[in-house]
């Protein structure tokens, strides 16, 4: 992998470094937990879900579409509590991450795809902003990836050229998405190969500075 002049890595935030908040597994749980018919559900959710998270909607909007269609025996303040709370830290990444911020001389930035109530929730719940520089979200942009435009952009605000970033995701679609944009990219599988990933992205950027 080309690293000499990387100076911006963008960071997936589910599967990464936080669970799929309101992933395919989580919502099959849902409707066990809920009595709710699953395919009935996701037939709904699909129809809606990508409006959810391009901003265009509400979370209440979307409940209001995919389970409060009819009269249910929980309320819709427990169904939002039970979603918000399978956002889950994944070991060791976020962790290491907000401490690897402060030394590696790097920006980092998220681009994620979300929903704003979700996307709100998990930012604070779990202190992103400790190591992130900035959020490219699908709610606040109103694009979600795989969509060029999203890579495109987050390369603007951070005013940097393809050559000078890093990609890094578990879904190897987004990676090959962002590779399309000419975005060297990372395949993350687990927390102690992307690790060995960046330490030695930091200690080759730090040969070339000293070589400058």
């Amino acid at each position: 992998m080309e690293n000499a002049s990387i100076r911006i890595i963008f960071f997936d935030i589910g599967g990464v470094l936080l669970s799929d908040g309101w992933g395919h597994s989580v919502r099959k749980e849902a409707a066990k937990y809920f009595a709710l018919d699953y395919e009935e559900m996701e037939f709904e959710h699909q129809f809606i879900f990508n409006v959810y998270e391009i901003g265009s909607i509400t979370l209440d909007y979307y409940l209001d579409t995919v389970i409060f269609n009819r009269s249910r025996n929980f309320t819709r303040e427990e169904f939002k509590d039970y979603m918000y709370a399978q956002s889950t830290e994944l070991p060791e990444t976020l962790r290491w991450l907000k401490e690897w911020k402060g030394e590696c001389g790097f920006r980092i930035i998220s681009i994620n795809n979300e929903g704003r109530e979700l996307n709100e929730y998990r930012v604070k719940k779990f202190k992103l902003n400790e190591c992130f520089d900035a959020f490219i979200s699908s709610c606040e942009v109103n694009i979600r990836k795989p969509d060029p435009r999203i890579y495109k952009l987050a390369m603007g605000i951070a005013q940097a050229s393809p050559e000078e970033c890093i990609y890094i995701d578990d879904r190897m679609v987004l990676v090959k998405a962002a590779q399309k944009q000419g975005i060297q990219s990372f395949h993350h599988r687990d927390f102690l190969s992307t690790k060995k990933m960046l330490e030695e992205l930091k200690n080759s950027n730090g040969r070339n500075r000293a070589l400058e």
